[in-house]
């Protein structure tokens, strides 16, 4: 990905991580849109740093599709795709109550995703090239007890990723996914998880992007999470967050 001079789509980029690649991209030369469900929110970005902004909700498929038509329309130069709308909820699975938010869960995080790469895929394939960026989590590779529907749509998309990457061999589409470790943001109302700065981290993941080196945008932070299996320290470490409460 040309961070220099790319086109780039952010749903969910209204604060977070989202808001901190999007400034951060603009720095490197590149045109970015953002995407979110508050419209006041978004006017209020778009005048304070220049961005394009359209309103979304990835929960909802004609929101998408409405969406994406306007992008289109507006910036028919798009070439990059991050699809960083994202939610994350207790859960305990004790009790059939956590349901609503098991299922609200499913269709932001993995049907949300699935779905706004398939309403810009095709308008991507015709560019002479372009990124699809997912985001997952170093949850999808150690479960946070606390958050199972959360950790499982992660560990999807982490999935689908890598379908996708692989049928898109041989197109003008590379295919990303970036796996952030607990970062400081409001996610979760801003619940403290000893998180890595958001400053910190953005800097790292723009450098990582701007490599080109790895199709997996891994923070230090996150590697022992991703590669625990690997390591033999899986259990360990599922463990040790279960037991300090994160």
């Amino acid at each position: 990905m040309d961070i220099t001079n790319s086109t780039v789509f952010i749903p969910g980029a209204t604060s977070g991580i989202g808001l901190a690649l999007a400034q951060r991209l603009q720095a490197a030369g590149s045109t970015v849109v953002i995407g979110g469900r508050r419209q006041a929110l978004l006017d209020s970005l778009a005048a304070e740093h220049g961005f394009g902004a359209v309103q979304i909700d990835v929960a909802d498929a004609a929101s998408i599709a409405a969406a994406a038509a306007t992008v289109l329309d507006a910036y028919p130069s798009l070439d990059a795709l991050i699809t960083m709308s994202g939610i994350m909820r207790n859960e305990d699975l004790r009790s059939s109550d956590h349901m609503a938010d098991a299922i609200e869960t499913i269709q932001t995080n993995l049907v949300g995703t699935i779905r706004l790469i398939d309403a810009f895929l095709p308008h991507l394939l015709t560019r002479p090239a372009a990124t699809v960026m997912t985001v997952t989590s170093g949850l999808a590779f150690v479960p946070l007890t606390a958050t199972p529907t959360y950790n499982a749509t992660k560990a999807a998309v982490h999935s689908y990723t890598q379908s996708l990457r692989q049928q898109l061999v041989g197109s003008p589409v590379e295919v990303l996914e970036l796996a952030p470790p607990a970062v400081m943001t409001d996610l979760m109302g801003g619940a403290d998880f000893g998180g890595m700065p958001l400053d910190a981290f953005a800097d790292e993941v723009i450098e990582l992007v701007a490599s080109g080196t790895d199709t997996e945008i891994l923070v230090e932070n996150v590697q022992p999470l991703r590669f625990a299996e690997r390591n033999g320290n899986h259990q360990q470490i599922l463990e040790m967050m279960a037991g300090a409460g994160h």
